[in-house]
C-alpha cells in the first residue's frame, strides 16, 4: 500500500470473477450476508442479476406518470383558460369548449412532459451527472465492457469490515481482489 492509499478513504473492495455464473452466485452470497451497499459490473446484462442482489424496481416509472398527468392537465387547464375564460370567441356556433380540438396540444404536452420527465428523473435517481467515480481509478476495472465481471462492496455498508469483506470475496472465488480508494 502506498502512501497515497494510506492517505485517502477507502470507498469499498472490487473483486474480479471468471464468469457471469461466478459474479451471480457471489452476488447472492453477498445478498443473504447482509450487504446492501454493492454493485455488480459486467459487459452485458445477467438474467436474473436484479432478484440475486434484491434490487427494488424503479421509481422512474411512477415520475413519468406524474410528469404525464402534470402535462395532461396543464394542457386542459392552459386551454379553457386561453378559450372559454379569457378570450371566448364564437366561431361558427361551436361551444367554447372544443375538446376535439383541444386533444393534439394536449398529447404532445402530455409526452413532451413525459419524456422530461423521463430523462431529468434518470439522471436524479443515478446521481448524475457524476464525471469521475473511484472506481475508474482501477486497471481490471476497465475490463468491465469487454470481459471482466465485477462486484464491489463500498465501505459505506453497515456491514462492511474490510478484512472480513476481503476473505468473504477470495471464498466465493474471486481471482482478484483490490482495495479501492476515493480520489
Amino acid at each position: 500500500m502506498s502512501k497515497t492509499q494510506i492517505s485517502q478513504e477507502l470507498h469499498g473492495i472490487l473483486a474480479e470473477f471468471a464468469n457471469p455464473g461466478e459474479l451471480y452466485h457471489a452476488a447472492q452470497a453477498v445478498n443473504k450476508d447482509g450487504f446492501r451497499k454493492f454493485d455488480t459490473f459486467s459487459p452485458f446484462p445477467i438474467h436474473g442479476m436484479d432478484k440475486a442482489m434484491s434490487i427494488r424496481k424503479s421509481k422512474l416509472g411512477w415520475i413519468v406518470l406524474g410528469h404525464g398527468l402534470l402535462g395532461l392537465t396543464g394542457a386542459l387547464s392552459m386551454m379553457y383558460f386561453m378559450m372559454v375564460v379569457d378570450y371566448p370567441i364564437n366561431i361558427s356556433g361551436k361551444t367554447f369548449m372544443n375538446v376535439p380540438a383541444w386533444i393534439p396540444v394536449t398529447f404532445e404536452l402530455t409526452v413532451l412532459l413525459s419524456a422530461f420527465g423521463a430523462v431529468f428523473g434518470m439522471f436524479f435517481l443515478n446521481g448524475l451527472p457524476q464525471l469521475n467515480h473511484p472506481l475508474f481509478s482501477s486497471e481490471n476495472f476497465k475490463r468491465a465492457t469487454d470481459d471482466g465481471f465485477f462486484l464491489c462492496i463500498e465501505a459505506t455498508d453497515p456491514r462492511f469490515e474490510a478484512d472480513n469483506v476481503r476473505k468473504m470475496l477470495k471464498k466465493l472465488g474471486a481471482s482478484n481482489v483490490e482495495d479501492i480508494y476515493e480520489e
